[in-house]
């Protein structure tokens, strides 16, 4: 199965230290998914946002940019999503919230994420997974219990995502694997569903306005 890691940063540039740190967070999770899943990373730097927002489905067919087609289609090929995220202000990343926010949830609907946090500080990005959680439901990818949170990630990762030789590996792998294996359980489930059923012919996305879904009027 195929699942498509979200590294939720465009920071090029320090302070803090180091400056991509989500990238040694995510090639750490790419290794632990590795024995489940084919991961795919996706990084906001290789998908320049346009001048102003508009998203995907908003666009002229000829118009619509290439990457953003090309990334469309990743999507929902994907068969599950691992989220990775800083905290700002309580919150997911603008860059990461930015990226999604192109693309419509018939994309990432009826299948699994997972989110993972971080931050060079003590609350790992915490406090941002809770906002995170609401906003993957409404996409429709619904997270998995289990969190993944990455305190102090420069002191725990190499910048090759490798952990340092002074942390457990073995604990560090086990805690991860919690919420991976949860992730693979609900995206073997949904595989299996969706060859039995079309969860759209239940449950269509709107065509032209999200007006379709309204209740009756009373």
């Amino acid at each position: 199965m195929k699942v498509l890691v979200f590294l939720g940063s465009r920071r090029k540039s320090s302070p803090p230290m180091p400056a991509r740190l989500g990238e040694r967070v995510v090639a750490f999770l790419a290794a632990q998914l590795g024995s489940s899943f084919e991961p795919v990373i996706i990084d906001p730097l290789d998908y320049p946002p346009t001048e102003v927002f508009k998203p995907a489905f908003a666009f002229a067919d000829k118009t619509r940019p290439l990457h953003l087609s090309r990334l469309e289609q990743l999507i929902r090929e994907a068969d599950a999503y691992v989220m990775v995220s800083p905290e700002y202000n309580h919150s997911m990343s603008p860059a990461l919230a930015d990226l999604l926010n192109h693309f419509p949830s018939s994309a990432f609907a009826f299948k699994p994420s997972l989110i993972a946090t971080y931050s060079s500080g003590q609350w790992g990005g915490a406090r941002a997974a809770l906002n995170m959680r609401v906003f993957l439901a409404e996409l429709g990818c619904l997270p998995v219990s289990a969190m993944l949170h990455f305190p102090h990630a420069d002191k725990v990762f190499q910048a090759s995502g490798q952990l340092r030789q002074d942390q457990d590996e073995a604990r560090w792998s086990s805690y991860a694997q919690r919420g991976i294996q949860q992730l693979y359980w609900w995206a073997s489930a949904a595989v299996h569903q969706r060859a039995v059923l079309n969860p759209f012919a239940a449950s269509p996305a709107f065509q032209k306005t999200p007006a379709e879904r309204d209740a009756p009027e009373t």
